[in-house]
């Protein structure tokens, strides 16, 4: 009977009715309904070797082809397409496997089921729809698939399963499908698994690395360019930051100018309060003068009225004397004149006497003499005080010219106060609103340039500031997000790298762990090999090639008859019986390690001479007959099993219809 080896607390998440699937599953019976030349036919197997013959044409590698199909393969090399393979006239056909469910010790392989055989159906359908059936309930191919993988069953591959001619082509295979096909058989494929899977996180990672640095560059070149324009943007900002404190300069530098204009007006006007002070002092001086003068012309007036009337008064007296004079004169002279005839007359003139006369004009004389000099001096006196008066009117009049020009001054000095004083309001006005101004700008602060000069400065900084007219604030923004998109990019090369490196010793440990079990494997196998071709009387020898590359490495086997020697194994080298014997040598020496517990070969035995088939079928009876494992052989050459401990099965075909005629246990 077949053997089925399920792992243990198997789990099928898509198909609950697979789960907890443990212990050893045995295939006890297929059923063939409507498959190929078969109508009708129930085939049972046990386990070991069971051994398929008949003549040509009867049916045999069509059973062979049944169990494959009913084990999940797509295609076959008779029929690309499944639907191909239904009875002609038919529209339907069944493959049906029995597996033996009963128990092994206290559990059942399928624990859900308490029944002793479960059934696993494959329906093909002729227009061309297939499915599978499981204990009569429509399962998912994925579902068998994963089934039957747990035990290492692949209909697929031709270590397992080598329908006819197959042998041929094993021989034509590249050495790395033939060592694909090994790991797969043997169950190492997780190996191989492990380094593509780490050969692809690293391919990944190489892909992203070289992502990443191109990604790093253009970033870097993005950046650089987001640089220069952030610089540009910086140097906009240190400009404009300039050009506030250049308004903030010019508005203080306007208010020390205001303030030094108040500090002018306000000395002008202190110095026309000054002079004004001094010209009123002046003025009130010559006026305190000019009065004192006045007195003193009023005094000389007086002076000059007296001395005046004193000379008028002399003069009246001169004037009088004068007269007496010409009187005393004239009567001296009439008297002279009368003295002749005084004596004629002497009693006329007794009384008048020349004398007196004389003397009266003596004393008129004195007094005119008296009063010229009296005259004389009050002549004097006034001619001094006229000249007095003359020099007093004169300084009076310097002093009233002098005081009409101090009052021409002092109207201009308080003219001039009165508009310096508006100009020192205005100014004072001005300077408090240009110092609120300022205060707005930011504290007081000192500056030694002048208005002109920083409006020269303001100019400058506004015509730079305008170069950069198309630099907005949102380049800091975009630099800022690029560098962060840079610095990330960074970390993640970093990353990339770091993780590269890990991966690249995970691919090198990986492969070492592959490459060492494969070593091994085949280091077992070769001896094996070695052993089984010795049997032949030939030689040969298996090794791994390009093993430090997964994907090139390959499984060479090399054979050697007739004491030639062993040379690689190909389809053109070696004779179709030696291909053969060296193809079933190689997969006789693979059976303990293969995981599959059902292997099958068709007619393997077409061009091996009667030595070598006796040979190999006796190899196999001994590897098979102690392991837990199904091996079908169809051949038409049976008669090499007979005398074995074999299952042999014969097939024939009776008008058009594969039967199964006999059973030998």
């Amino acid at each position: 009977m077949c053997q089925i080896v399920l792992i243990r607390r198997f789990s099928i998440s898509r198909n609950a009715q697979f789960e907890g699937i443990d212990s050893l599953m045995l295939i006890q019976e297929v059923i063939l309904e409507n498959f190929m030349s078969y109508e009708y036919a129930r085939v049972p197997f046990k386990q070991g070797v069971n051994v398929i013959g008949g003549p040509n044409g009867a049916g045999k590698s069509s059973l062979l082809l049944a169990i494959s199909v009913g084990l999940g393969q797509s295609y076959t090399e008779r029929s690309r397409k499944l639907s191909d393979l239904i009875r002609w006239g038919q529209d339907q056909a069944r493959v049906t496997l029995v597996l033996d469910n009963s128990k092994q010790g206290n559990k059942r392989p399928v624990p859900k089921y308490t029944k002793d055989q479960l059934y696993l159906t494959r329906v093909l359908r002729r227009d061309g729809k297939y499915g599978f059936e499981f204990e009569n309930r429509a399962v998912g191919k994925h579902d068998i698939e994963r089934l039957l993988g747990r035990f290492g069953v692949d209909p697929d591959n031709m270590l397992i399963i080598m329908h006819q001619n197959m042998v041929e082509q094993f021989s034509v295979l590249s050495n790395t499908e033939k060592l694909r096909m090994v790991e797969a058989a043997v169950g190492l494929e997780p190996f191989r698994e492990n380094v593509v899977q780490a050969k692809t996180k690293l391919t990944r990672i190489l892909t992203q690395e070289e992502s990443v640095s191109k990604l790093l560059e253009q970033a870097q070149q993005t950046l650089n360019y987001w640089r220069e324009q952030y610089e540009k943007f910086q140097e906009k900002k240190q400009l404009q930051l300039k050009r506030r404190f250049l308004d903030r300069e010019l508005s203080w530098a306007e208010v020390e100018r205001r303030e030094s204009i108040v500090r002018s007006l306000q000395a002008n006007l202190n110095k026309n309060q000054d002079a004004l002070g001094k010209i009123e002092a002046e003025k009130q001086a010559i006026d305190d003068k000019l009065e004192s003068q006045q007195r003193q012309k009023e005094t000389l007036k007086d002076n000059a009225r007296a001395a005046f009337d004193e000379r008028l008064s002399l003069e009246r007296e001169i004037a009088q004397n004068q007269s007496i004079q010409t009187v005393m004169s004239q009567l001296i002279e009439e008297v002279q004149l009368l003295e002749s005839t005084i004596a004629a007359h002497k009693s006329q003139f007794k009384l008048l006497r020349t004398e007196n006369l004389k003397e009266m004009l003596k004393n008129a004389q004195l007094q005119i003499s008296r009063a010229n000099e009296r005259a004389k001096e009050a002549q004097n006196k006034m001619l001094r005080l006229e000249e007095s008066a003359d020099q007093f009117s004169g300084e009076v009049l310097e002093k009233r010219v002098k005081l009409a020009l101090l009052e021409f001054k002092r109207a201009n000095a308080i003219v001039s106060m009165k508009e310096t004083e508006k100009a020192l309001k205005e100014a004072q006005e001005n300077l408090n609103t240009t110092t609120q101004k300022a205060q707005l700008t930011g504290e007081r602060i000192a500056t030694a340039k002048s208005t002109s000069e920083i409006q020269e400065d303001i100019s400058l900084t506004d015509g730079h500031i305008a170069a950069l007219a198309g630099i907005s604030e949102d380049i800091e923004r975009q630099y800022e997000s690029y560098s962060k998109l840079y610095l990330e990019l960074k970390e993640k090369a970093q990353l990339v790298s770091e993780n590269r490196e890990k991966t690249l010793e995970e691919v090198e440990i990986r492969l070492q762990s592959w490459r060492t079990v494969m070593e091994n494997l085949l280091t077992r196998v070769n001896v094996e090999y070695q052993r089984i071709m010795g049997q032949t009387l030939a030689t040969g020898e298996i090794q791994l090639s390009g093993a430090k590359d997964i994907e090139t490495a390959g499984l060479e086997i090399f054979v050697g008859f007739k004491g030639g020697k062993p040379v690689a194994l190909d389809a053109y080298t070696q004779s179709g019986g030696e291909r053969t014997t060296a193809t079933m040598s190689f997969l006789l020496a693979l059976q303990q390690h293969v995981r599959s517990p059902f292997r099958a070969v068709d007619e393997y035995d077409v061009h091996m001479d009667p030595k070598n088939r006796e040979m190999i079928a006796k190899v196999l009876l001994n590897i098979i007959k102690d392991a837990n494992t199904q091996y079908v052989v169809i051949t038409p050459s049976q008669i090499t099993f007979a005398q074995q401990d074999a299952n042999v099965i014969t097939v024939q075909n009776l008008e058009g219809k594969s039967v199964v005629r006999e059973v030998v246990a």
